[in-house]
């Protein structure tokens, strides 16, 4: 599914990567946890190509992304890769429908599929009645759950989430992360998690533990 070899970054003379060797499965729900600067969201974006390695191999869904040109990468990250964020970026002057369609019309995809996905995401995240409504009409965890959908919306085989819980309160951070695994059990998705949240790593099938750059054996 992803396979790192031995994947090193730095950031002018700041080496934040130091040979990262890692192979995630299909369906399995990884966290990815470590001190503050040992890497963890550097590597999170290099897993989802929003940023380049200075040096290894990145294979996802069996695709060496380096082979990609810069268009090729933008489409392969917009149809297999899903994205959530500590704060959830959604757009204040759409509905929350409309957000969730913004990456399906971004890929193509013909407006009744992507409406008859939508709404099927809507139903299954307990959102249909909000779908007409713009974010700052919805609750934090609402908001959340938009982004999520949003997240699904092309059918991706990864979701990358940076701390997806931090800025939830503990009744909504409990159910976003039982959302996690009822999301993997029903579409099969595969979850990369960077994470401060003890409880969400120790749920995880497997917790990685970042530090100076390097994982801990």
């Amino acid at each position: 599914m992803i396979t790192t070899k031995n994947i090193t970054k730095s950031f002018g003379s700041v080496q934040v990567l130091k040979g990262i060797d890692l192979h995630i499965d299909k369906g399995e729900i990884v966290s990815i946890v470590g001190p503050s600067g040992a890497g963890k969201t550097t590597l999170l974006q290099i897993l989802g190509t929003l940023d380049r390695p200075d040096g290894g191999e990145v294979r996802v869904d069996g695709v060496d992304v380096a082979d990609l040109s810069t268009g090729q990468l933008s489409e392969f990250r917009n149809r297999h890769l899903g994205f959530i964020f500590q704060f959830h970026q959604l757009l204040p002057e759409f509905t929350a429908l409309e957000n969730i369609l913004i990456p399906a019309y971004i890929a193509g995809t013909t407006k009744s599929r992507a409406q008859e996905r939508a709404q099927e995401l809507l139903r299954f995240l307990d959102l249909s009645h909000r779908a007409q409504h713009k974010p700052a009409q919805l609750s934090g965890g609402e908001k959340q759950r938009v982004a999520v959908a949003r997240a699904l919306i092309n059918h991706p085989s990864v979701i990358l989430a940076d701390e997806p819980s931090g800025s939830l309160d503990t009744k909504n951070k409990d159910e976003l992360h039982r959302l996690f695994f009822d999301l993997r059990n029903e579409f099969g998705q595969t979850f990369i998690i960077v994470t401060h949240d003890e409880e969400l790593a120790r749920i995880t099938d497997r917790t990685i533990h970042l530090k100076d750059g390097m994982i801990e054996p």
